[in-house]
């Protein structure tokens, strides 16, 4: 009832070049020639030199990331402990209505 449908390839309308002969290549062997040490060593990283303003921006930002960070969870906290103390007051008034609606019967 349901076959899958297997797509038909295309012939190819460009004729592949056939693969290029490579050439042996001989291989000569020599002495190695012992190459002078370097007098320093060369650093593979550029060192970043930071000035006094740049240090002071750098502390600048981090101390505002530090407050703004701060100020989010606090609020997110606030908001939580706001939440749960809402639904304590109303299950509390839930709570006296039914007590109040079984001393009647």
């Amino acid at each position: 009832m349901l076959h899958p449908k297997i797509p038909a390839m295309p012939t190819p309308t460009v004729h592949a070049a056939p693969p290029a002969v490579a050439e042996q290549a001989t291989v000569t062997s020599t002495a190695p020639t012992p190459s002078p040490a370097p007098a320093a060593p060369v650093p593979s990283r550029p060192t970043i030199q930071l000035t006094p303003a740049t240090a002071l921006a750098l502390v600048a930002g981090g101390t505002a990331v530090v407050l703004v960070v701060g100020a989010v969870l606090v609020s997110l906290l606030l908001a939580v402990a706001i939440t749960g103390a809402s639904v304590a007051v109303c299950a509390l008034v839930v709570r006296s209505l039914f007590a109040a609606e079984a001393k009647r019967r």
